[in-house]
């Protein structure tokens, strides 16, 4: 799936602030290495984080993008330890309920769906 994709769902599925939150978890997830989407899944992740990391989240905010920025271009051990502390603290924020209707919601709007047929091609 292209950013262009990625952009195209965003702007047909607008994000509530606390689904914006729910995307910066899982960034966090991945950049922890804790996360067990597959590859291309992580891969889309990665865009929507991207795409919507301007928009206001609930209650993460420019001091979480800073660090993932941080992350993303230094990932040693220590690095990904402090990702993995603040991650499971931006996950007390969003309730299981909120952080499955969530994926739930993305799945069925079909944003996962290239990263679904790109993973079944390669296998």
């Amino acid at each position: 799936m292209t950013s262009n994709h990625v952009a195209e769902w965003v702007q047909n599925n607008p994000l509530s602030p606390v689904y914006i939150d729910c995307t910066t978890a899982i960034m966090l997830k991945i950049l922890d290495g804790k996360c067990k989407m597959a590859a291309a899944e992580k891969r889309v992740m990665a865009e929507l984080y991207k795409q919507v990391k301007t928009h206001p989240g609930l209650n993460l905010g420019a001091d979480i993008h800073h660090l993932i920025a941080r992350a993303q271009s230094h990932a040693d051990e220590a690095m990904k330890t402090f990702i993995y502390e603040k991650r499971v603290l931006a996950e007390t924020m969003i309730s299981r309920p909120v952080m499955k209707g969530f994926k739930a919601m993305i799945r069925q709007q079909g944003l996962l769906d290239d990263a679904q047929d790109e993973e079944e091609e390669s296998a």
